[in-house]
């Protein structure tokens, strides 16, 4: 009997956004989902200004670049919620 090895990578894949969740996409095919309340600055912003992100912190994070937000891939592992 063997014992295959998990390969987690816990880097950014995808990010999307819906009208109350946000969900992340690591590479490792792991999905992250969190409420958009939790995170004020992606609540209150447009759908346009949410639709700009990239991956940033070595593929470990998520910056919004027109509402100045950025999420860590271990902050939503632990569930921590973003600055109002």
């Amino acid at each position: 009997m063997s014992i295959s090895a998990i390969n987690r990578d816990a880097r950014v894949d995808d990010v999307s956004i819906s009208d109350d969740r946000l969900e992340v996409k690591l590479r490792d095919g792991r999905r992250v989902s969190a409420p958009l309340a939790w995170f004020p600055r992606l609540l209150s912003a447009t759908e346009a200004d949410r639709a700009v992100w990239e991956i940033c912190a070595g593929g470990y994070g998520v910056h919004w670049p027109k509402i100045d937000e950025d999420l860590s891939v271990d902050g939503l592992l632990t569930g921590a919620q973003g600055q109002g």
